[in-house]
């Protein structure tokens, strides 16, 4: 056998599992995930959502139980998504004041007012149609519905969120909440922006979960073309530039690109959504035995780190204490 002389060789800092801990280039922390939460306003503690095992439809009351369980698993941030027992085509019940968020963000911070509240400031959920906005022949108004994002956003943050999060793709949603905020004494609220939302197939459980199905179309009209990345750098930027805050990609794993682009050409954190889709099928595929889901989990997860998220918006978000643990 010729002797070959190898001056390079990369497998001596993986050699074993101190020396490969010694290097590893990219961590996960609980610190770094928000967990959503679904919550409805009748009185079944749990509502079983079938598309999302594991994941539930809360009453006010089991929902305060389950961030008791996050926040054992040192997860303190929280994103919110409602689920009204009536619906128009104004979303009245998305910025009432007795509105099921606005409970619930009053509950919460009365019982945890150290919790990281964030309001998803969408209208899906609370229009009788589904969209995201003010509908007049089948079309999706940009202008009016912007009067109903800043109410919506105000009542929000007079019940109590820290964080509001636009996530209905409106053009000129960041400059209509920032400027109603600010006029109301609400300067110091941040808003964490759905500025990168592609019009994705990888949403079906969570519309379920929400029950906010459109009743006609499909939501291409404001969410973006799945094949488009300079799109994705012009509404970062834009969003950048009228006040936001945080801005976000979703989903995740099919825009690993897309989030280490905008993290290179944007000065703000960047959040990541590892949407339902995502979550859905790593159960799936779990439950018929063909992967290790934690294994699967914690890859998938540091993958969305990698690609330069600061922060991660997941339905795995309170396994990921158990995780660490387990693998570190």
């Amino acid at each position: 056998m010729t002797k070959i002389n190898l001056k390079i060789r990369p497998r001596r800092l993986r050699k074993n599992e101190l020396i490969r801990s010694m290097f590893q280039e990219t961590y996960l922390s609980p610190a770094q995930f928000i967990s959503p939460i679904f919550i409805h306003d009748g009185s079944s503690p749990e509502v079983k959502i079938n598309s999302m095992p594991g994941i539930f439809q809360f009453s006010l009351d089991r929902a305060l139980k389950y961030i008791e369980e996050l926040k054992e698993n040192k997860i303190n941030s929280v994103i919110l998504f409602g689920i009204p027992d009536s619906k128009d085509n104004t979303a009245t019940s998305g910025w009432e004041n007795d509105g099921i968020i606005q409970k619930a963000n009053r509950k919460i911070k009365e019982h945890f007012p150290d919790i990281l509240l964030i309001n998803d400031t969408c209208l899906c959920e609370y229009m009788d149609h589904g969209h995201c906005g003010i509908v007049m022949e089948k079309e999706i108004l940009n202008d009016p519905t912007l009067e109903i994002i800043q109410k919506t956003a105000l009542s929000q943050a007079e019940s109590g969120a820290d964080i509001i999060a636009p996530s209905g793709m409106i053009d000129g949603m960041v400059s209509a909440i920032r400027s109603v905020l600010d006029d109301n004494g609400f300067q110091d609220k941040a808003i964490m922006s759905y500025a990168v939302k592609y019009a994705s197939s990888f949403y079906g459980p969570f519309r379920e979960a929400a029950q906010s199905t459109p009743q006609f179309g499909d939501r291409r009209s404001y969410q973006m073309n799945p094949a488009n990345k300079r799109e994705a750098i012009r509404e970062a930027l834009l969003d950048e530039k009228e006040g936001a805050d945080i801005i976000m990609i979703k989903p995740a794993l099919p825009y690993l690109d897309i989030i280490s682009e905008v993290k290179s050409k944007v000065n703000l954190p960047i959040a990541a959504y590892n949407v339902s889709g995502e979550y859905s099928m790593v159960k799936a595929a779990s439950e018929k035995g063909w992967i290790d889901e934690d294994k699967v989990v914690l890859e998938m997860l540091t993958g969305i780190k990698r690609a330069g998220a600061d922060v991660i918006i997941s339905y795995f978000a309170k396994d990921i204490l158990k995780l660490l643990k387990k693998f570190y």
